[in-house]
């Protein structure tokens, strides 16, 4: 492992040192609206350097902690399990060599990937989801792997009573309904979330963030939008709860950032990169 040339600030420690590893899985091969959330990873980074490595919200800095900076993978166009395949294959090398890993997307789809590998070797994981979107449709337009089906598949992998998802405000009727039986889910905002904690204190949890949780009209740099979503300061504070749990892996996906001009949507998700950094550790 050699460190990647262009890092997230403040991530420059040698791998075998590393307690954690960023790394980006640039794929959107099924986004269903507006592509480009391949284009993420390298927003992150690049635009990461207008920040500080100090976090004023928690009193820490990246320097205080080792993180290694992966790169991103270099994922195929047109096969998608190939893409998952090597993720899961990247992620299982972490998870042996006893990292915690930060995995910036991509779409959500890059999800299940990371969570085959989490899954195997932790067999009672728990998932924390916040998203603007259910992601439990069985398919879209006739395929089963999707970003939006990504929290099915999921389920596939965790069962019944895993999977606690918040923000919800956008899916199918029967995905809500699924959602009564076998997810728990916390429609419209994060109201639940400190209770959740509670809940799986000592569990190892997996942590997926896909960014339009966030109202559009503070993150519009993203590729499926929905009106109604969280402030950048309820994600925030719910974010800065994250050092209570046993995170072992989370990712941070759907930044689209040529649809955001302004640089807003990416410099937010530089600042929420770095404190869910800073949470874990």
């Amino acid at each position: 492992m050699n460190k990647n040339v262009h890092t997230f600030i403040g991530c420059d420690a040698d791998y075998d040192e590393a307690d954690a590893v960023v790394f980006g899985a640039p794929f959107d091969g099924t986004t269903s609206f507006r592509p480009g959330t391949r284009f993420g990873p390298a927003a992150i980074r690049g635009e990461s350097f207008g920040i500080e490595t100090y976090s004023p919200y928690c009193d820490r800095d990246l320097t205080d902690v080792k993180v290694f900076d992966g790169g991103d993978l270099d994922l195929p166009f047109g096969n998608t399990e190939r893409v998952l395949k090597m993720i899961e294959d990247y992620a299982a090398g972490l998870i042996a060599d006893k990292k915690r890993f930060i995995m910036l997307g991509g779409e959500h789809l890059v999800t299940l990937g990371a969570m085959r590998a989490a899954v195997r070797a932790y067999p009672d994981l728990h998932v924390i989801h916040f998203d603007a979107h259910t992601d439990l449709r069985d398919e879209y337009i006739g395929e089963e792997l999707s970003h939006s089906t990504v929290m099915k598949q999921v389920w596939k992998l965790t069962g019944d009573g895993r999977i606690h998802q918040f923000g919800i405000r956008s899916g199918e009727k029967y995905e809500f309904e699924f959602a009564k039986e076998h997810t728990k889910l916390h429609k419209f905002d994060l109201d639940g979330f400190s209770g959740a904690v509670e809940e799986l204190r000592g569990k190892p949890v997996y942590f997926s963030l896909d960014l339009d949780v966030l109202d559009p009209s503070a993150f519009p740099g993203t590729g499926t939008p929905e009106a109604g979503g969280v402030s950048f300061k309820e994600l925030m504070g719910a974010i800065l709860m994250l050092n209570r749990l046993n995170i072992v892996a989370c990712d941070i996906n759907e930044l689209s950032p040529h649809y955001d001009q302004s640089g807003i949507s990416t410099a937010a998700a530089c600042k929420i990169t770095r404190e869910i950094i800073l949470q874990i550790l």
